[in-house]
């Protein structure tokens, strides 16, 4: 326990540290038309979920090595990113690279494997862009990665997939970003940035990858639907709209909430939380434990949060509409 303690500590030195140097050097999250806020606010805090791997190396020893110098190239090219943009030529390299680094982790890297290799290659690299997608709101990233890391906390507990004291620092790393970021809207001391978003997103897909391996069933990526529905219906309708997918947006669900119904950040980021939390502990709890039953539970899960989305988007959208409509008069 004191070892967790001395951690958060040296966790909460680094933030501030960093929030310095952000300062100084200017590295801010200016309002654009994605935007959900107003004012200029520190960017770049979720750097802590790559700082945190190194202090928990430093305390435990190179256990995970190679995924350790993944999120470190990741982060760091989403870092350089968030100071100043880079082509999407680079950015796409920087993850499949860094991705392949965390499958040799995993010791997925077999020739017999190609194929899965592969499609596991595509599925997780658009699984981190949508979760960075997804960051567009104040504590969103932080409540989302506690909707995953505690139901993975509990499974780890008895199937010893990955060292549990890895799970425990990265909770505190995200606790300590969320003192700083799980706030009202306007009131953010920092956003977690590329580095913080495409971080997260490959800690949880190491820790979600590390099980898959050892349990074989690749339903376990349940643990990250909700965003999953959200990115993916978002993707479709813009495609349906005919619109550039690179060009920035509000019409994830999240931001209409957010934005055009003005549901407050807190609010919003705690609904996406508990519905992560209730699918994940359904799923471990009530979900009986055969390959059939998770996939009917998963699918089920697909429909009735689609059907619920497409509702939603049905009922409010129009309200982007004319926000949008306003921007042109």
């Amino acid at each position: 326990m004191i070892e967790y303690i001395i951690i958060a500590f040296f966790l909460l030195i680094a933030e501030l540290t960093y929030f310095k140097v952000a300062d100084h050097f200017n590295i801010i999250d200016k309002p654009n038309e994605r935007s959900s806020h107003s004012s200029i606010v520190l960017r770049g805090g979720g750097i802590i979920f790559m700082i945190v791997l190194w202090i928990w190396t430093a305390f435990y020893g190179f256990v995970y090595p190679w995924f350790v110098l993944a999120v470190t190239v990741i982060a760091g090219i989403s870092f350089v990113d968030d100071i100043r943009s880079l082509p999407d030529k680079v950015r796409l390299v920087g993850q499949f690279a860094a991705m392949l680094l965390m499958f040799y982790q995993l010791d997925m890297l077999h020739w017999n494997m190609w194929w899965v290799v592969l499609l596991a290659l595509i599925v997780c690299v658009g699984a981190s862009n949508i979760i960075n997608f997804m960051d567009g709101i104040n504590g969103i990233t932080g409540a989302y990665a506690f909707a995953s890391l505690i139901p993975l906390y509990l499974l780890n507990e008895h199937m010893n997939f990955v060292d549990s004291s890895l799970i425990m620092v990265v909770g505190l790393a995200d606790f300590v970003f969320c003192l700083f970021n799980f706030r009202p809207k306007g009131k953010a001391k920092c956003f977690a940035g590329d580095v913080g978003s495409i971080g997260i997103a490959y800690i949880l897909l190491f820790f979600i990858g590390a099980l898959i391996m050892k349990t074989k069933d690749v339903t376990y990526l349940i643990f990250l639907l909700v965003y999953g529905v959200d990115g993916v219906l978002t993707i479709c309708h813009r495609i349906m709209l005919h619109e550039n997918l690179g060009q920035a947006h509000r019409k994830h669900a999240y931001q209409i909430m957010a934005n055009e119904l003005k549901i407050g950040h807190v609010k919003v980021s705690l609904l996406y939380m508990i519905i992560q939390m209730a699918v994940s502990l359904g799923f471990i709890y009530f979900c009986p434990n055969t390959v059939v039953a998770h996939w009917v539970y998963l699918l089920c899960s697909i429909s009735v949060l689609s059907i619920a989305y497409v509702l939603f988007k049905k009922k409010y959208y129009h309200l982007h509409e004319e926000y949008l409509a306003s921007l042109k008069r």
